[in-house]
């Protein structure tokens, strides 16, 4: 198994501290607080620790504060309801006496159902497409330090955009993407771990999509961007070891927020899981936003 994907495994499964309660540890990943959907992915895992024999099927959560990289995370699970088929848990994530993450999340007993879906984007297939890593490569001087560490960081997961990433170009685009994503290295056959791992990279690529229309990039420092909330449904069985289209999709922007919504589809087109993220996106004076605190710190 590739160290990196290794290393994020280790990372969401947690350490138990007493029946509802667990702690993780963080990891740098080139951003200047702890990544969002690692948060995600591990208070979805403390939540898992305490259900058995059903498997999750949707997640809301609200992000408070960013996250310290350099302390533990303490996550506190309330199991609150148990019933015939679905159980239901909330997850606070606390650092340094403070909530940085409330989470609801539901799990139901697998059965079957009626089946439909939405079809799957027409869009070229990851083989012949460069990878994040290899547009990174090309990134130019313009690129402020913290992003090109931010985009050149070595990470769990192999990324490949379908349309070419323009780090300087200015023009005004469709509110979509769409990128390939897939695990760097085979993973065991657990169904907990998968969702815990889809959770973690749902993060990636979404928010950004809303700032396309508006000739933007987040790599300037004249735009904040900073998640607020965040849910996801697990439709059918995922593998984030083989193949995944992520289809995103901006459909408001207003009130110095974006809306995006993401959908990941098998490699044999079937919708596994959906996604939506509202965020922070303000755009302000590069002198004032190198000053402003997060909006997370703020409360």
């Amino acid at each position: 198994m590739h160290a990196f994907l290794d290393d994020l495994i280790t990372l969401l499964k947690l350490e138990r501290i007493e029946d509802n309660i667990f702690r993780g540890e963080s990891r740098d990943i080139g951003s200047p607080q702890v990544f969002g959907g690692q948060v995600l992915g591990q208070a979805l895992s403390a939540a898992q620790h305490t259900v058995e024999g059903r498997v999750a099927h949707s997640l809301h959560a609200y992000f408070l504060r960013r996250g310290d990289i350099n302390a533990r995370i303490v996550y506190e699970v309330d199991r609150s309801r148990d019933g015939g088929s679905f159980s239901n848990r909330r997850v606070v994530a606390i650092q340094h006496g403070r909530p940085i993450l409330n989470l609801a999340a539901s799990f139901q007993t697998p059965e079957e159902g009626l089946e439909h879906q939405a079809p799957m984007p027409d869009v070229p297939g990851p083989d012949g497409l460069r990878s994040l890593h290899e547009f990174a490569s090309d990134l130019p001087d313009s690129v402020p330090m913290k992003m090109r560490r931010f985009l050149t960081e070595k990470r769990p997961f192999e990324f490949r955009p379908v349309r070419p990433l323009e780090f300087e170009a200015r023009q005004r685009l469709e509110p979509s993407a769409h990128v390939w994503i897939r695990a760097m290295g085979e993973l065991p056959d657990d169904q907990s771990l998968h969702q815990n791992l889809l959770a973690y990279v749902s993060d990636y690529e979404l928010l950004g999509v809303s700032t396309l229309p508006h000739g933007l990039s987040f790599i300037r420092d004249n735009v904040i961007m900073a998640s607020l909330d965040h849910a996801l449904w697990f439709h059918r069985r995922v593998r984030m070891d083989e193949w995944h289209l992520y289809s995103i999709d901006s459909p408001n922007a207003s009130g110095a927020r974006g809306l995006s919504r993401g959908q990941f589809f098998s490699a044999d087109g079937k919708l596994v899981a959906s996604t939506s993220q509202e965020g922070l996106v303000r755009v302000v004076d590069p002198n004032a936003a190198r000053q402003r605190s997060h909006p997370r710190e703020q409360g």
